[in-house]
């Protein structure tokens, strides 16, 4: 009977371990895709925030901003923490230059990062119903909003190289 319960103990500590291992790495990519998106930020020349491959595409400011506005959007559904702009609000904002969007987006990774923190492995297992019809666990929703962050971030190595720069090497690690 020790031996089973000494077991269960085991069991126990080692998948507590194992979630919060998992929530720590977790927390470090969010914090390399931050140090990343700012390296994004710092190639783009200032006088190139408004461009546009198209006309009818976002320009590189609105791109970053959408990312940052779904950063918020995202962890507040999760977490149901207070965003500091409503719905698709960053990408509107009337000033788009390079140090107005680089300080909004970089705050919207510290609100993830922060949030994320303070969300323990436990309630990362809880399941949510996310945007009125996903069904999914707040750590699924994390690593959605993760991929989503990615795809624009990706998407704006088109825009740095139309604006005559160098877009930064990739940063898997």
């Amino acid at each position: 009977m020790k031996f089973l319960f000494a077991a269960i103990l085991m069991l126990c500590s080692f998948q507590t371990l194992h979630a919060q291992n998992a929530k720590d790495d977790m927390i470090k990519e969010w914090e390399r895709a931050k140090i990343y998106t700012k390296e994004y930020l710092d190639a783009m020349p200032a006088d190139k925030y408004d461009l546009k491959p198209t006309p009818e595409m976002r320009s590189f400011a609105e791109q970053m901003l959408h990312l940052t506005d779904a950063n918020y959007g995202f962890t507040n559904a999760i977490t149901g923490a207070k965003s500091p702009f409503g719905l698709g609000e960053a990408e509107k904002t009337a000033d788009k230059s390079k140090e107005n969007v680089s300080k909004i987006v970089l705050a919207g990774y510290d609100f993830v990062i922060d949030n994320l923190k303070n969300t323990s492995p436990e309630q990362l297992t809880e399941t949510i119903k996310f945007m009125g019809r996903f069904e999914l666990t707040k750590g699924i929703a994390f690593n959605k909003c993760f991929e989503h962050q990615t795809h624009h971030r990706g998407q704006t190595t088109v825009y740095i190289r139309l604006g005559g720069a160098k877009p930064p090497q990739e940063k898997l690690f």
